[in-house]
């Protein structure tokens, strides 16, 4: 209402101003149809910050993964050399999503080649997006080559996004904090796919299915940007696997309540168990759909 109330003042005064006043009147045509243009977010800078910080690293599922299939298999993983394929933002952060993901696999592995590419391409998809600075590649390189330093490895990435969330916040540019989240949960999900398809782990396939609580925060937080032709064409590629992921049920089971001391004081915490409700054809069509979108992202 405001917007077409403010667009009905500037076409007011340009009808009773004289033709001196036209270029000003113009502008003001102008800077009205642009007002008219903006993006329209649906939820704030703010709650998208809370929402991103709330998810689990895609590191995490690697070591599921390790544990369910022994053998190495690069051919999962997007080409570092793919790296120099990618010319807008919107592919830049995808795939340095991608990367992070891929560079967690090889290191549980321990292959040395493969983690020195990977980690170039972190880099310079970093330092093309501004954010190379917040990543200590000399530390991740140190780190990665050894799989018993896993664990400081996922603390040290998951540092880095906390950093490089912040700061695209404070630059206005929290799309790409999504948009490097979706990268790496899509990828995590494709290597999860693959490998289930090869053991038929009720672990790993229980973790693909109660994906869907991820699934929905990050969809979320796609919608949220979908004015961008390039999110909204991502989006319109997810709706396939929301639809999928919208059948499968989580129920949940309070536990009884555990009393909890600190410092002196008493405190009460409950727990919930969770049951995830799925079908093995469900699991297919989510690999499936999701190797669809890979496809359009590497």
């Amino acid at each position: 209402m405001q917007r077409v109330l403010f667009l009905s003042i500037v076409l007011l005064l340009f009808t009773a101003c004289s033709s001196e006043d036209s270029v000003s009147n113009e502008e003001l045509l102008k800077e009205a149809a642009e007002v008219n243009k903006a993006p329209q977010k649906k939820i704030s800078n703010e709650v998208i910050g809370d929402l991103i910080k709330s998810i689990p690293s895609p590191l995490e599922i690697s070591f599921l993964i390790k544990e369910t299939n022994k053998v190495y298999d690069p051919t999962l993983l997007n080409d570092a050399r793919n790296s120099s394929m990618y010319t807008t933002s919107y592919n830049k952060a995808l795939n340095l999503g991608i990367y992070g993901t891929d560079l967690g696999y090889i290191s549980l592995y321990s292959h040395t080649a493969d983690a020195i590419s990977y980690i170039s391409a972190l880099r310079n998809l970093s330092d093309q997006l501004g954010i190379g600075q917040f990543y200590d590649f000399d530390q991740i390189k140190h780190l990665a080559l050894n799989a018993n330093n896993v664990d400081s490895l996922l603390y040290l990435t998951t540092k880095n996004f906390e950093d490089i969330n912040n700061y695209l916040h404070q630059k206005n540019r929290s799309e790409q904090s999504v948009l490097i989240l979706t990268g790496g949960w899509l990828e995590a999900l494709h290597l999860s796919c693959k490998i289930a398809q090869k053991t038929d782990n009720k672990a790993l396939l229980d973790r693909i299915a109660e994906q869907k609580v991820i699934f929905e925060q990050i969809y979320l937080m796609l919608d949220n940007y979908a004015y961008d032709p390039k999110i909204e064409g991502l989006v319109q590629q997810m709706k396939p696997l929301k639809a999928v992921f919208d059948q499968i049920t989580i129920t949940y089971t309070e536990k009884e309540q555990k009393v909890k001391e600190v410092d002196g004081v008493l405190s009460f915490e409950s727990e919930r168990e969770s049951v995830v409700h799925y079908n093995p054809e469900q699991i297919l069509q989510i690999g499936k759909l999701v190797e669809n979108i890979r496809a359009s992202v590497i």
